[in-house]
This record gives structure tokens, sequence and C-alpha cells, in this order.
């Protein structure tokens, strides 16, 4: 009879790891997706092991066996933020044409996410309330996130100047800047104060500053 590798004991072995390690992946990103409801309305600062020991039903050894640390515990939410805010935000807009088209959609896209998060909070704003004047590895991993969206709305600014869309002579950092500014007015607005038409105004807010940069009539449907 021929020798075999693959005896009976030999291949349980391998099946059950690989089972035990789906369960714990799964029983980590439902750890995270606890975690990432939790600092959406408390902030990051909120979030603690034993917090999430409740909220998950599982013992504080448990969840610190998945992060060993509530700075990676931090960390994990905000890298998960970040996937979803592409996921919604950016990835959808890139079906849109390059130029004007693609950049009002990424602000389209962000504005349905910040209606929604109007009530429950965004993670990218708290966040940097919570670390504007502290250093450390869950800062870098919030300013790398948001520097990173930052900088692909630059480049479809960049893009509807190679498209002939805006004026040649427009500062690229500052049409970003004005852009973020009606993001961070509408939370400011609509979730602080509770003005009535703050969406709309935000909106309104963007038409202009496409006018006032010189976009294209009809470059800006």
């Amino acid at each position: 009879m021929p020798f075999s590798s693959s005896s009976p004991k030999t291949n349980r072995a391998p099946r059950r790891e690989g089972r035990a390690l789906l369960k714990g992946q799964q029983t980590k990103a439902a750890i995270v997706e606890a975690a990432l409801g939790l600092a959406t309305h408390i902030g990051l600062e909120g979030l603690s092991i034993g917090a999430l020991a409740d909220v998950t039903g599982m013992s504080k050894s448990g969840v610190f066996a998945h992060f060993g640390s509530r700075e990676e515990l931090q960390i994990s939410v905000i890298r998960e933020y970040h996937q979803r805010f592409e996921q919604e935000v950016f990835f959808p807009a890139m079906a849109a044409a390059r130029g004007i088209a693609r950049l009002r959609a990424m602000f389209d896209n962000w504005m349905k996410r910040t209606s929604i998060e109007i009530d429950s909070g965004c993670i990218y704003i708290s966040g940097a309330v919570e670390f504007d004047d502290r250093t450390g590895p869950v800062r870098d991993a919030l300013a790398s996130s948001v520097l990173t969206w930052q900088a692909a709305m630059k480049r479809a600014i960049e893009q509807c100047k190679e498209c002939g869309e805006i004026r040649e002579d427009v500062s690229e950092e500052q049409m970003l800047f004005e852009i973020h500014g009606l993001i961070l007015a509408l939370h400011y607005e609509a979730r602080f104060l509770h003005t009535p038409g703050s969406i709309a105004r935000a909106n309104n807010g963007f038409d202009n500053i496409l006018l006032r940069y010189g976009a294209r009539p009809g470059a800006q449907a």
C-alpha cells in the first residue's frame, strides 16, 4: 500500500485550526463593530475593555485577548471607520467622470454620510477634538485617515483643472479648505446648534465654491 501523508489525524488538525482562526476573526470583527458603535456616540476616549465586555457579553480577558491594549482597540476602530468611509464616499464616486462630476459625487456622498452622522457623531471630528493636543499612535492613525481622504479630494480638484473645468490659477489647497469647512460647519450648526436648513446651506455653499472658482456651467451637472 503506497504511503499517504493525508491520514485522518493530520486532516482533522488543520480543519480545527482553520475553524478556530475563522471564529477568532469573526469575534474580533464583532468587537470592533460594537466598539465603532460606542465610539460614534461617546468618542474614542470613551472606549474601554470593560465597556466593550458589557456590550458584547464577553469577559474582559476575552476582549483583551483580541487586542492586547485599549490603544490597539482604538486604532482598530479608526481603521474600520476609514474603510467604511471609503466604501460609502470615495469608491462610489470613482464611477463619475473625472472633473467636476467626480468632485461633486465625492461631496454628495460625503454629505449623505454627514447627514446620518448628525445624529450619531463623526469619529474624524470628535477624534480631532480628543487628540488634537496629543501625540502617539492613535492620533497618528486618525490623522493619517483624514489626510488620506483630503489627498483624494485634492486630486479630484487637480483633475478639474486638468479637464479645464475650473480656472488654472485656483489653489487646490484653498478650495479643499473651503469644501472641508462646509462639512465642519454643518456638524456644528446641525449637531450642536440644531439650526434648521443647515444641510441645504452646505449644498449651496459647495455650488458657490464651484462658481467662484470658475466652474463651467455645463460641468456642474
